[in-house]
Formats: structure tokens, C-alpha cells, sequence
């Protein structure tokens, strides 16, 4: 129960991320969605390249668990009709390759996944950009 005493740096980091939560808006949250999966894709390559299989594994089940029970989670069909079928087939395809990157040791489909995370948390910010500035 109370492990994370233990380390007082992951204790600290636990309040911090918590307390961004509670502080963070809609929009905010989906963004540290984004930052966390791309996040664990690095640290999955990281440990892939060392060989450390089982924290390849974890970090690549952190990211699956960020796509598939946060991203596709957060969607709203209803409202974002075309667009959020897309968003969840893409989603659906990133934990396919995640999958499969576990499976083959591949760095590159790892990289994919990143750069496309990469690319919607982009457009995700610009859109924040865009309704702050009122275009």
C-alpha cells in the first residue's frame, strides 16, 4: 500500500501528475494522453534496444492502455460523427502495431506510432490555438 514511500521521486511525481489532472481542462488531458503514449513508445524503444524484455513489455502496455482505455475512450461519435470513426480506427491501428512491434522487437513500427502521435497532438494543439485566438 504504501510502496511509493519508498521512493520519494515517484511519490513526487504521482502528486505532480495528479495534481495536472485535476487542474486540466478537457482539452488539456487529451494533449497529456498524447504526451504519456508517446512517452512509454520511447521508453518501450529504450528498453527494446537494451534487450530488457519485460520492461519493453510493460512500456508498451502502458501506451496500448493510453490509446485504447484513454484516446478511443474520450471520443464522442455522436457529436464528432465522420471524424471520430476515423480517429478510432486509426487508434485501433496504433494498438495493432504496438502488438506487433512487442511481438517483432520493431523499432520502426514504434516509431510510426510516435510520429503519428506526434502529428495528432499537432493538430490537437493547434485547434486549442485556433479557438483561444477566435479564427
Amino acid at each position: 500500500m504504501f510502496a511509493s514511500l519508498s521512493n520519494p521521486r515517484t511519490a513526487y511525481n504521482r502528486v505532480a501528475v495528479d495534481a495536472k489532472v485535476l487542474e486540466a481542462d478537457p482539452h488539456q488531458l487529451i494533449q497529456m494522453l498524447y504526451e504519456g503514449a508517446q512517452t512509454a513508445i520511447t521508453s518501450a524503444i529504450v528498453h527494446m534496444q537494451r534487450g530488457e524484455v519485460q520492461a519493453k513489455g510493460k512500456a508498451i502496455s502502458k501506451a496500448l492502455d493510453i490509446i485504447s482505455n484513454g484516446l478511443t475512450a474520450s471520443l464522442d461519435h455522436d457529436m464528432g460523427g465522420e471524424l471520430a470513426e476515423r480517429l478510432a480506427a486509426l487508434y485501433d491501428y496504433m494498438c495493432m502495431r504496438l502488438v506487433t512491434a512487442n511481438a517483432e522487437n520493431s523499432v520502426p513500427a514504434l516509431e510510426e506510432i510516435h510520429r503519428l502521435l506526434g502529428e495528432l497532438k499537432g493538430a490537437w494543439e493547434s485547434i486549442r490555438t485556433q479557438v483561444r485566438s477566435g479564427s
